[in-house]
């Protein structure tokens, strides 16, 4: 007599993951580029419509109100000087909005080589403590273009 046949007993163990398909370099792109593309329109436009004239851009509220310079204050004409190649006046305007625009340029140049190369891309995310430095930093320079001592960095 033969033996009763059992079915083997089925796999339990991990299952191997499949690969994806890598994404084109179109796609890897599109997204950086979408940002750059708003960057430079934003920039465009400032540099078009200029903000020294009246009546084109809204007045800051705080400023308005209380008359303390915030520190966005002078962003506009800031990033109108920039879009015109003088970096000397932008950074008069807002000495901290140029210093964004070089790091904002800096991480979109990193994302675009990592983008074109292929390499995973990073997720841009700063842990709590930088975030309240980059917060005390600005109220620092909000401070302190305020005061008699520090008007070479009000606009």
């Amino acid at each position: 007599m033969d033996a009763p046949r059992t079915s083997p007993a089925p796999f339990t163990g991990p299952v191997p993951p499949v690969p994806a398909a890598p994404a084109s370099r179109a796609r890897r792109l599109a997204s950086p580029a979408l940002w750059l593309g708003s960057a430079a329109a934003a920039f465009a436009y400032v540099g078009a419509v200029d903000p020294n004239e009246p009546g084109h851009y809204p007045v800051c509220p705080l400023f308005r109100i209380t008359g303390i310079l915030c520190p966005g204050c002078g962003g506009l004409r800031s990033a109108h000087a920039f879009a015109h190649g003088d970096l000397i006046t932008a950074f008069g305007q807002n000495a901290l909005a140029v210093i964004g625009y070089f790091v904002f340029a800096a991480v979109m140049v990193g994302w675009l080589v990592r983008a074109w190369r292929g390499a995973p891309t990073r997720r841009f995310a700063l842990p709590a403590p930088y975030w309240w430095a980059l917060g005390g930093v600005a109220l620092v320079f909000s401070v302190v273009r305020n005061l008699p001592f520090g008007s070479a960095l009000a606009p």
